[in-house]
C-alpha cells in the first residue's frame, strides 16, 4: 500500500513543525511516488495506491507507521505526534477499501506505530516500546498476536531512534542488517537467539542523510533500497544481496524513505 502525494505537500513553510527536515518539492514528490509503484509492480508486486477523501497530513507518505499486518488482518495504530493524528481513520478507509480485514485499533491510552514491530518468525514477532510505543500500546497488540498462536518479544528502542525498524532491517531469511549506533545488547541478544546474523553498520552519511538502511525487502536476499548510497549498496552486495536502487530524495526530507513509505500487506510464502 503506498500513498498518493498531493496538494498538502506544496507550500510547506515550517517543515520541522510537521516532523521533517525540509520541506519536499511537491512535483518531485508526485514524480517520485510514482516511481515507487511502477518499480513495486513491475516486480509483480500487487500496488494499492491510496489517496482517502478529505484534507490529509503532509505525513500521510509514510504508510509503515499507520498498521501492523498479521497473517488475519491488520493491527491499525494510534500516533505518537499530534501532527499525525487522525492519519487512522484515514488507513483504516484505505484499508478496507483494499479488502484488508481490520483485527484492532488501538483504544485507550495506547500509542503504537507499525515500524516498531517486526516479523521474526511465523510464531514470533519483536516489538520496540519507546517514544512511540508505549507499554499499553505493547499488551494491545500482545492480545491480537496471542489469538493467533504468536509469542511478542518486547526490547526498549534506545534514545534518538524513532522506531525498531531504524535499528533493524532484513536482508535475508537469516540475516539482518543493523545500525551500529543504536543496536543494543538486549536487540541484539532477541534477534540472535532468533536465528539472525546482524550485518552491522556504523554510522556514515550514506546512514545517516542517505537513509541507506530505510529497505524494502522484496523477497530472499533481494531488497531495494535509496540511491545514492553507494558504499552501503556495495556492503549489501558483497554479502551475496540483490540489490536495486530508487531515488526517493524527497521522501527523505520529509524523513522517511523506502521502509517508511511501502505498508506491506501480504507476502508470498
Amino acid at each position: 500500500m503506498l500513498a498518493i502525494p498531493g496538494d498538502e505537500h506544496a507550500g510547506i513553510t515550517d517543515p520541522d513543525a510537521l516532523l521533517m527536515l525540509a520541506a519536499p518539492d511537491a512535483e518531485r514528490l508526485g514524480q517520485q511516488a510514482d516511481g515507487v509503484a511502477h518499480f513495486f509492480a513491475s516486480r509483480g508486486i500487487t500496488v494499492h495506491r491510496t489517496r482517502p477523501h478529505g484534507p490529509l497530513s503532509p505525513n500521510f507518505l509514510f504508510m509503515r507507521d499507520l498498521f501492523f499486518m498479521t497473517p488475519e488482518g491488520a493491527v491499525v495504530a494510534r500516533m505518537w505526534a499530534e501532527q499525525r493524528a487522525g492519519e487512522e481513520r484515514h488507513v483504516a478507509a484505505s484499508l478496507a477499501t483494499a479488502g484488508v480485514p481490520i483485527l484492532h485499533t488501538m483504544r485507550g491510552q495506547a500509542t503504537f506505530e507499525g515500524a516498531d514491530a517486526l516479523w521474526l518468525r511465523p510464531d514470533l514477532v519483536i516489538v520496540g516500546t519507546g517514544v512511540r510505543t508505549n507499554a499499553e500500546g505493547r499488551a494491545q497488540l500482545q492480545g491480537v498476536l496471542a489469538d493467533q498462536g504468536v509469542d511478542l518479544r518486547t526490547v526498549s528502542c534506545p534514545a534518538g531512534t524513532q522506531h525498531l525498524q531504524g535499528v533493524i532491517s532484513f536482508l535475508g531469511p537469516e540475516l539482518a542488517v543493523a545500525h551500529g549506533q543504536r543496536l543494543t545488547p538486549e536487540i541484539a541478544q532477541v534477534m540472535e537467539a532468533a536465528g539472525y546474523e546482524l550485518l552491522i553498520l556504523e554510522p556514515s552519511e550514506e546512514l545517516e542523510g542517505g537513509r541507506a538502511m530505510n529497505i524494502v525487502t522484496l523477497g530472499p536476499n533481494e531488497i531495494v533500497m535509496p540511491s545514492g548510497c553507494p558504499q552501503t549498496q556495495a556492503t549489501f552486495e558483497a554479502r551475496g544481496i540483490q540489490t536495486h536502487s530508487l531515488e526517493v530524495t524527497e521522501y527523505i526530507k520529509a524523513a522517511g524513505a523506502l521502509g517508511c513509505l511501502t505498508g506491506i500487506i501480504a507476502r508470498d510464502p
